[in-house]
This record gives C-alpha cells, sequence and structure tokens, in this order.
C-alpha cells in the first residue's frame, strides 16, 4: 500500500473508561502525554506491526466516541489540497504537532472522515 494507514485515534466521551477497556481487552499500554492547556493525549503502540494510536476527550461536545485513521503521506500541504479538489470538506485545515508532524482532517465525498499525516522527518 502506497499510502497505509499510520495512527488510531479514539476520540473518546469517556477517555478513563476507554483506557479500561482497551488496556483489559488487548493488553495495550497506554502512556498519557501532557499537550498543555489542561490537554493529555494518551498513546499507545503496538508490540508487533501495525500503527500506533492515541485517544482523547472528544473535541466536539456532545458528539458520540468514534475512531479516526490516519493516512501517511508525503506532503502534507498537497495532499490536503488534493483531497479538497476530489471532492472532500477540510474539517481541519494543516496543524502542526510541534517535533512530531503535521495533519489535517478531512470528509470524504461520501461523508467519511479521515486524517492525513506526514512526519516531521519527510518535511
Amino acid at each position: 500500500m502506497a499510502h497505509p494507514f499510520c495512527h488510531m485515534e479514539l476520540n473518546s466521551t469517556d477517555v478513563a473508561k476507554s483506557k479500561t477497556f482497551y488496556t483489559t481487552m488487548f493488553g495495550w499500554n497506554i502512556t498519557d502525554m501532557d499537550m498543555g492547556g489542561g490537554m493529555t493525549y494518551s498513546m499507545f503502540k503496538p508490540e508487533g506491526s501495525g500503527p500506533g494510536g492515541g485517544m482523547m476527550k472528544h473535541p466536539v461536545p456532545g458528539a458520540p466516541s468514534s475512531w479516526l485513521p490516519y493516512v501517511a503521506v508525503d506532503d502534507i500541504h498537497a495532499a490536503t489540497k488534493q483531497a479538497a479538489s476530489l471532492g472532500a470538506k477540510v474539517m481541519k485545515d494543516v496543524q502542526e504537532v510541534p517535533h512530531t508532524g503535521w495533519f489535517s482532517i478531512i470528509l470524504d465525498p461520501t461523508g467519511a472522515a479521515l486524517g492525513l499525516w506526514q512526519e516531521a522527518n519527510k518535511a
């Protein structure tokens, strides 16, 4: 796959409950990262192959918990622009995650949410 899924993100209405479920169900090791401004991002990595991910408090009040997959891209700005030209709606334009990379969030032409991710070392 030229552009594989690289990260899975859970936007949860109850992060503590999600952590308990996924650590018990799958044995995931979860590490909390202080993102500043009162935000905590809880990271998990697979023991073997496959994408890791994270979970956080859902940023949209009243929205249900949901998973958001991210696809690796070589150029976040070009990929976001291309997605829009193909009929996607850009929900969150390119944003930097300091020392890590850049992401954007789109809705494909059918309304499915997808994250795009560019690692910092690909800049």
